[in-house]
């Protein structure tokens, strides 16, 4: 297994570049995927149909994407992070192919679902196994060339696919994907050897039966956040369904656990401090970027009357700023803690936050695109540190349950957010058919104060890291 013994060696042409490569050629899969497809949908439905039906293309995709992810990160503890990365890179190109060969729009959306199946596998493993081969002290700048993928697709994601459905067809946003995986997986197979875990369990029996009550609890309870108050009321009959029946299979899920040899989420993640705080931090992490991610654009062109384009690359000033602060992060908690740089990173991103709530019709493109350069900056000292806390606190043979549940608790807060902002912006425009840029701009203001309260919260929890978590590799 390659190791990161090479103090402050971290870049692509280093000895460890090409595993590096590998990792952000499959990070890059997933995060095209999550930006790419926007621009193409009125063409798809165009040719496919199911209008109503369009919104599952991202729900199947995200819900299946989040279950799995605590799954793999155990079953990566277990058999190795290369084969579960393989595997969900195989996985996410089938699902890839069977999308571009779709003939309906039923049959896209349950591709999608495939799609998701392998993407839960790919960005938990590409931190994972940074975490590997990098020591504490350069993981900030390994995850900072992880989060720059973020950065870039959220700029060239949203153009390709107009291109592709205007110019081609919009079937070629998943052929492309093709080889991707197939460069992202030769690079994976040629650089990395994974072959000296010396920490590394004694294989057991897999527990299926907690994996599957996990994923099954963990699938209706984000079910019911992304389509509650939208496909159906909060109230009725399918919410109070759906919700109870996550909770009966969350209680079925602990009981499973307590009596597993070897529990598929052991329930030392639920007891130690830094997970704790860090998954708090991860939940609220996810939320804030869906909240920015789902309302800055409508906000942009509604509120300011600009185009799609002009709205994704003021957006992209998020993720512009966020890897800049993250490969520079490994200076600060090395001198000053993990605690205290996620607090620094609190300034601006609230600054940013308060910034946010100010906006008007008459403010200026370069007024949003400056909150969320502000917002995105403090998010690269505040996620990455804490992801890297967390891992830090544990060896080779937990590292993976412990990303993995940092991961999932993101995709989590990312679709409590989703329900929590659009009722928000629902309520704000009830009755409005036919918005003009100032009820726009009322509507989604509520929505920047939420955000505004949940980068408080964000801080707020930031602040019960552990200093300095006892290292563990």
């Amino acid at each position: 297994m390659a190791s990161g013994t090479a103090h402050g060696n971290v870049g692509l042409r280093s000895e460890r570049g090409p595993i590096l490569l590998s990792l952000m050629l499959a990070t890059a899969l997933v995060a095209l995927e999550s930006t790419i497809l926007a621009t193409a949908v009125p063409t798809i439905v165009a040719e496919l149909g199911g209008f109503t039906q369009f919104p599952w293309l991202f729900s199947s995709y995200l819900l299946t994407q989040a279950v799995l992810v605590p799954v793999y990160g155990k079953l990566s503890d277990v058999f190795g992070r290369k084969p579960v990365l393989l595997f969900g890179i195989a996985v996410f190109a089938l699902g890839s192919l069977l999308c571009a060969l779709a003939w309906s729009m039923p049959a896209l959306i349950a591709f999608r679902a495939a799609q998701g199946i392998g993407a839960g596998a790919v960005l938990p493993m590409a931190q994972t196994i940074a975490g590997d081969i990098y020591t504490v002290a350069e993981r900030a700048k390994a995850q900072g060339y992880i989060a720059s993928v973020w950065g870039m697709s959220s700029v060239v994601g949203p153009a390709i696919g107009g291109i592709f459905s205007d110019f081609v067809s919009w079937r070629w946003i998943f052929w492309v994907n093709l080889p991707l995986c197939a460069l992202a997986a030769w690079v994976l197979i040629r650089s990395f050897d994974e072959t000296q875990a010396e920490d590394r369990p004694e294989r057991s029996r897999i527990d299926w039966a907690g994996a599957t009550a996990l994923a099954l609890a963990a699938g209706l309870l984000i079910l019911g956040l992304l389509e509650g108050g939208q496909a159906w009321s909060w109230v009725s009959v399918p919410s109070v369904a759906i919700f109870t029946s996550a909770l009966v299979l969350f209680a079925v899920f602990g009981l499973v656990e307590r009596r597993a040899a070897d529990p598929i989420l052991p329930m030392w993640v639920f007891t130690r401090q830094v997970l704790l705080s860090t998954s708090a931090v991860a939940t609220l992490v996810g939320a804030v970027v869906m909240g920015l991610t789902s309302y800055v654009p409508a906000f942009v062109q509604g509120a300011l009357g600009t185009t799609a384009l002009v709205a994704g690359f003021t957006l992209a000033t998020l993720t512009l700023g966020w890897p800049v602060a993250a490969s520079q992060s490994g200076r600060l908690y090395l001198r000053l803690g993990f605690r205290a740089t996620a607090l620094i990173g609190a300034v601006p991103a609230i600054s940013g936050a308060v910034l946010l709530t100010r906006l008007d019709v008459h403010s200026q493109i370069w007024h949003v695109a400056a909150c969320c350069l502000l917002i995105g900056l403090g998010m690269g000292l505040i996620a990455s540190p804490s992801l890297i806390a967390a891992q830090a606190s544990v060896g080779w043979s937990e590292r993976g349950v412990a990303t993995g549940a940092n991961a999932f608790a993101r995709g989590l807060g990312s679709a409590v957010g989703v329900a929590v902002f659009g009722a928000l912006a629902n309520a704000a425009a009830a009755g409005t058919d036919t918005p003009d840029a100032g009820r726009v701009a009322a509507s989604i203001d509520p929505v920047f104060t939420a955000v505004l309260v949940a980068t408080l919260t964000l801080a707020v929890a930031a602040s019960t890291i552990p200093r300095r978590p006892a290292s563990a590799g």
